[in-house]
């Protein structure tokens, strides 16, 4: 690795000369059971050049073995068996176990190439369908390319709120669009005196990770890393933009003995938005606050991996925190009338909703389809990208460390969700872009600047959606930087530390002293190269190139700040190869007095180690094979520091802002030498380049980078955000009256009492329940005479269909069908009565009935009326797979209300016709007749197909997957025991309806239980989890669908619930349904 492979064949020589105390040791002859298992490691890049000392022609075979397999080995599983040999030497066992040992090595490596091979076919098929869906959905769009709206609009896509309207597209300069622009830009004054009245409340989400304010444990564990810090000072940021009243960083509770108590605090207050000191009605509602809530086991710290199935819970829990928000700020924003006829004061809903990591993303997605406001989000690492490196590792992606350690799958679904309702992705980078986000089947370049093309004419996108990637790099907290000391070019106090430690005027940092002691000659200029002493940061390239420069070596001195050691044997990873191989590369070049690389070093020493290395007129150094973004090169540059920095990834954007230093090939030692002479060797270049870079660095501040992002959420979200009708919410005293128990007003009660009393039922009510009588006899007659709904604005409608006394709810939800794929009535109605006797004396009105089921609404209430129950005994009904919602005691018609609400982003008829072609089998002779339009089932929001069989259509995950990747956004599911595919709109789901219900009617879902089969449709399992309780009905169900769910590579259940949970049971045989309701 160093200077070749001789190290490796010196190990596999003292292995064949390992000697004389195996049989001492007890060993059989010949066992080869006590060879440690050898583990494949990244690639280490090892020089084709010949061994040096014994690298004879008796050790042939062992050269082939290295050449040709443990190349791709990581030194240390070779080191670790040649330990275990070493001591049991036996010059008569040497051929055997040599090779034995070969022959190991041999077969995982023939396994590892395997993998390879498979997977670069499973890559190459996927890329090719990935290509056949864009160019596709490119031909399709390109079709209508040239209509033109009569109407032109302001572009949805613009750079910045300020733009200019939209010209026609033969004005429009193609260079604009060619390209995904990674410019940093300014943000003018004026948008920023736009935006100062605007009270906008900001939700961010990063749930995993040890979040606080203060003393960050950063690097305490790999979830509590860079990500927190990165959240924390956002929000502060923020908070302290012109505009913003509120912001909301939710995370886990964490009451934990292993961790500091602090994190189990519920609320943490990061900034008071200072507008509102001394304002009563600022008090307590505004500026930056942390938000923890608790998800998944209460008394453990669990790593983001096992919070997958805890994630249903984490989003029940902040849609009841941003609801009581949104109140409580409308409420502040707008006074309440005095007439009490008034409707309450419109809630102050979320301007967007951020989520940052992918189960981050997958809440937002949840929390922005059920509240419709915008969603944002930003991968930080992504899934597809941690997939390729464990494959390197030799790793199978189906085998346990991918999916069950590392819940690969689960999480590139989560991206893929955050994608489908996302408005727009932060990215820091344009390499981010193109190199990782089009991995992704729901973000296709070619596809997405066809939409932009088609949003700037006006023309409509038929039906495709694809979310808007804007470049804003990280800011930085520029504050501990202190500008005198940068000012101060004549390194006084450097001269007095390298003079002597007792002559200095001033208290130095300790860690002058560590690196300084290293040189020789402290006074030449420093080469600073600070990272984790990783394979991927090159820093063996670097030594190499410094190594046989003796022009580079007389000019400046070398520091190597590699993260903290003890002891390099103890280090885990390839961080002890990486240290080793640095050792020896000294060693070979004769370096000591001339490199420096410190043991420890705290965080607090950093912006020091930068002040040296500038004191000393020195340069900062990136040498990473690839670096995302870059945040080294950022700090560099506040201190003054000119860099040179690799040419892939983030630095191309970072010093096109700063323009600071050079760009070179990470693999050329000899350019990165003549980057570092062009800058060390020439004062005047020296001196320009740090002028710029502290002349430029504000462009990577926190209030450039929040004016920059609101400027993009502006462009990108508001057009959309207009278009979705934002939810209603009762007032604060009617929710609190429903949580509280307290009794309701009569005309509360004759909104919706109990609704479960048959047509056909004979009633004498008593001056008790007269309410419910009076409202029995409205339901009793004809659906002729009853008073149509008020139509049109949602805003004038009442709020009507909320039962205003109800305080907990029943969802039944179970999944009957019979051998003829048609409801199963005989297990239908006992599901029912199962339901209606558990809800025992809560009948009277304190306890509301909700269906929900994937047959329409026709075919629900005659299989209610089959089974002797009129369909008005249930407050409403969720039908269609959650497309539609209807109020049956009112009409047997969808709402319009929800079916707005589900609307946004529906393809509608764009993509009815594709999904039988994309929905065949692959084998078997399929044809699209196997997947053939169900008009009768089908409706506004919910295109259904009936399928011949199982065997004949792909499963769900296969379908969505080609519709991603033509731009199409949807919820698809299987229902009535597979012979049904409901395609339904992304806000449209069975659990969020149930969420929206909760909202619209001031219901708690701590107070609802849904009711459902062992089985079902395949959006079952998204039912099982979350605040509410679930009672699983054993023996109701005898056919489901979710055979159809997802292939052989995909997730399991249990990382989307947790079975274990308290919120879910089992009914027990012979188990009264109303006992275990009340229990529970």
């Amino acid at each position: 690795m160093a200077a070749g492979n001789e190290w490796i064949n010196g190990y596999l020589e003292a292995i064949l000369d390992a000697g004389s105390k195996l049989r001492g040791g007890g060993q059989q002859r010949g066992a080869v059971s006590s060879l440690p298992r050898l583990e494949p490691a990244p690639a280490l890049g090892l020089a084709a050049e010949e061994s040096g000392a014994g690298a004879g022609a008796a050790y042939s075979p062992t050269r082939y073995f290295v050449e040709e397999v443990v190349r791709s080995f990581d030194d240390q599983a070779l080191h670790k068996t040649w330990t275990k040999v070493v001591a049991m030497r036996n010059s008569q066992e040497r051929n055997n176990r040599l090779e034995n040992l070969c022959w190991r090595i041999w077969n995982v490596a023939r396994q590892k190439k395997q993998v390879e091979w498979d997977y670069s076919r499973e890559v190459a098929r996927r890329k090719l369908e990935q290509e056949l869906g864009s160019r596709e959905a490119a031909e399709e769009l390109s079709e209508g390319e040239k209509e033109k709206d009569t109407t032109s609009k302001p572009d949805s896509g613009a750079a910045h709120p300020s733009s200019e309207t939209a010209a026609p597209a033969a004005d429009q300069p193609r260079s604009r669009l060619a390209r995904i622009n990674s410019d940093v830009r300014l943000v003018s004054d004026e948008e920023e005196e736009q935006s100062r009245n605007r009270n906008l409340y900001i939700v961010l989400i990063s749930i995993h990770g040890l979040v606080r304010g203060e003393n960050m444990e950063l690097g305490r564990d790999s979830d509590t890393g860079g990500q927190v810090k990165y959240v924390v000072e956002l929000a502060r940021a923020l908070a302290a933009t012109a505009g913003v009243r509120r912001v909301d960083l939710l995370t886990r509770q964490i009451s934990c003995p292993d961790v500091d108590w602090t994190y189990g605090e519920p609320v943490e207050m990061l900034a008071r938005l200072s507008s509102c000191d001394g304002d009563e009605d600022g008090g307590g509602e505004s500026g930056a606050y942390i938000v923890r809530l608790p998800c998944g086991p209460r008394d453990q710290y669990i790593p983001k991996e096992s919070l997958w199935p805890h994630i249903p819970e984490f989003v029940d829990r902040a849609l009841t925190h941003i609801t009581d928000v949104a109140r409580s700020l409308g409420e502040q924003l707008h006074a309440p009338s005095d007439d009490p006829a008034a409707p309450p004061p419109a809630p102050a809903w979320p301007y967007v909703i951020h989520g940052h990591y992918a189960d981050a993303a997958e809440v937002a997605a949840s929390l922005a389809t059920v509240l419709n406001v915008p969603m944002v989000m930003t991968g930080h690492s992504l899934g597809r990208n941690k997939l390729e490196q464990l494959l390197k590792l030799g790793r199978s992606p189906r085998d346990e460390v991918v999916q069950g350690t590392y819940k690969i799958a689960r999480r590139v679904e989560a991206e893929e969700t955050g994608l489908d309702t996302a408005e727009m992705v932060v990215t820091s980078t344009k390499q981010e872009i193109e190199e990782q986000w089009g991995l992704y089947d729901g973000f296709d370049v070619k596809v997405e600047r066809k939409l932009r093309v088609r949003q700037r004419r006006g023309v409509s996108c038929l039906g495709r959606y694809m979310p808007r990637m804007a470049v804003i790099p990280p800011g930085m907290d520029f504050s501990f930087v202190d500008t005198q000391d940068i000012v101060d070019d004549k390194g006084d106090d450097l001269k007095m530390l390298i003079a002597g430690p007792g002559k200095a005027k001033k208290a130095l940092p300790g860690i002058w002293s560590d690196v300084l002691r290293f040189f020789t000659n402290p006074h030449k200029p420093m080469i600073l190269a600070l990272s984790r002493p990783d394979p991927k940061k090159n820093v063996t390239t670097l030594l190499k190139a410094y190594g046989e420069s003796r022009q580079l070596r007389e000019l400046a001195n070398l520091t190597l700040i590699l993260g903290n050691r003890d002891d390099i044997e103890d280090m885990s990873g390839g961080g002890g190869a990486v240290l080793t191989a640095v050792l020896k590369l000294i060693d070979c070049y004769d370096l000591y007095g001339q490199v420096a690389y410190p043991k420890h070093h705290k965080q607090t020493d950093v912006p020091h180690i930068y002040r040296l290395a500038a004191k000393t007129k020195g340069v900062f150094i990136n040498p990473a094979l690839v670096e995302p973004f870059g945040l080294t090169i950022i700090e560099a540059a506040a201190y003054g520091l000119p860099v040179v920095a690799t040419r892939n990834g983030g630095p191309v954007d970072i010093l096109k802002a700063l323009h600071n230093g050079l760009l070179v090939d990470p693999h050329d030692a000899a350019g990165i030498t003549a980057a570092l002479l062009g800058l060390v060797g020439d004062k005047a270049r020296w001196a320009e380049c740090r002028r710029n870079g502290l002349r430029n660095i504000h462009r990577f501040s926190w209030p450039h980078h929040c004016r920059l992002y609101l400027s993009h959420v502006a462009a990108y979200c508001d057009d959309n955000q207009q278009q979705q009708p934002l939810l209603r919410l009762p007032s604060s005293s009617t929710a609190a009256g429903s949580r509280s128990g307290a009794d309701d007003s009569l005309s509360d009660s004759l909104r919706g009492l109990s609704l479960r009393i048959s047509v056909d039922a004979s009633h004498e009510p008593n001056a008790a329940d007269s309410a419910a009588a009076i409202m029995d006899a409205l339901r009793r007659r004809p659906a002729s005479d009853k008073q149509a709904p008020p139509r049109g604005n949602s805003a004038s409608r009442p709020m009507g269909f909320a039962p205003g006394t109800r305080q907990s709810l029943l969802v039944l939800a179970v999944d009957c069908y019979g051998e003829d794929r048609k409801p199963d009535l005989e297990r239908l109605k006992e599901a029912i009565d199962l339901a209606m006797s558990a809800a025992g004396d809560g009948a009277g009105g304190r306890t509301g009935f909700v269906l929900s089921t994937g047959m329409t609404i026709p075919e629900a209430a005659d299989a209610l009326r089959a089974c002797g129950i009129d369909p008005a005994a249930f407050d409403a009904m969720v039908c269609s797979s959650g497309a539609e919602i209807c109020y049956p005691w009112k009409e047997l018609t969808a709402d319009e209300e929800y079916a707005g609400h589900v609307a946004f982003r529906w393809p509608g008829e764009h993509v009815r016709d594709a999904v039988p072609r994309l929905g065949k089998a692959d084998y078997g002779g399929a044809q699209e007749s196997d997947l053939a339009v169900d008009a009768a089932a089908s409706s506004v929001h919910c295109h259904a197909y009936a399928a011949s069989a199982a065997s004949k259509v792909k499963k769900v995950d296969s379908i969505r997957q080609a519709l991603r990747m033509r731009g199409f956004r949807c919820n698809l599911v299987y229902t009535r025991a597979c012979t049904r595919l409901n395609v339904v709109p992304l806000s449209a789901s069975r659990p969020r309806a149930l969420r929206y219900l909760s909202i619209q009617w001031g219901i708690e879902l701590s107070k609802v239980a849904v009711l459902v089969g062992e089985s079902g449709d395949t959006d079952r399992e998204r039912l099982l989890p979350g605040l509410h309780r679930t009672v699983i009905l054993p023996g109701l169900v005898a056919r489901g669908s979710e055979e159809l769910l997802r292939g052989e590579d995909g997730y399991a259940m249990e990382d989307v619930v947790a079975m274990d949970s308290p919120n879910i049971v089992t009914l027990a045989q012979g188990q009264p349904a109303a006992d275990l309701l009340k229990s529970i």
